[in-house]
């Protein structure tokens, strides 16, 4: 399977889980906290593949500001995401700002699918043939199936405010 078809397979899945919470009547906090375990694992993976195999692949063929401005962009949507996962970690599904808080990330999440869907992976398609796609989407399947393989390492700001490589540390 290509890469595209990979990350589209999965943010199928998560527009799913969205639709399911948002048909749950406002007392099911047992069953919106259910789901949300569900979207916070399902996100957690999504976005690590991305960030370990697709959007470095995607940064080192950009060809043009335009490319390299969308995948950064990318990269800032998932900060976006966990940050308000971490905080949806710490509520009780019963508390009141829940449901709203989830609410965010169902519309931060969709807003994120729809750049990709409607402009990042058209570039995408652009930028690599058919056989390197494939490619992509195989090291993609691999790291899910590894559960994301390692996380990322954090990256860091110059005074600029480029982002800038992950630091390498000895025994790496």
């Amino acid at each position: 399977m290509d890469a595209i078809a990979l990350l589209k397979r999965d943010h199928a899945e998560v527009k799913e889980m969205f639709e399911q919470v948002e048909a749950l009547s406002e007392r099911a906090t047992a069953t919106r906290g259910k789901l949300f375990q569900k979207i916070d694992a399902a996100l957690e993976l999504h976005t690590q593949i991305e960030e370990q195999v697709f959007y470095p692949a995607f940064k080192e063929r950009a060809e043009d500001s335009e490319e390299r401005e969308k995948i950064l962009e990318a990269f800032e949507e998932h900060h976006v995401a966990k940050a308000v996962i971490a905080e949806l970690k710490e509520l009780d599904p019963s508390d009141e700002t829940f449901a709203p808080k989830l609410n965010v990330l169902m519309e931060a999440v969709r807003h994120h699918i729809k750049e990709e869907e409607g402009q990042l992976f058209k570039m995408a398609r652009e930028l690599f043939d058919r056989d390197e796609l494939t490619e992509l989407g195989e090291r993609l399947e691999a790291a899910k199936s590894e559960g994301g393989g390692s996380r990322p390492a954090p990256r860091s700001r110059s005074r600029s405010g480029e982002v800038e490589a992950p630091a390498r540390t000895a025994g790496r």
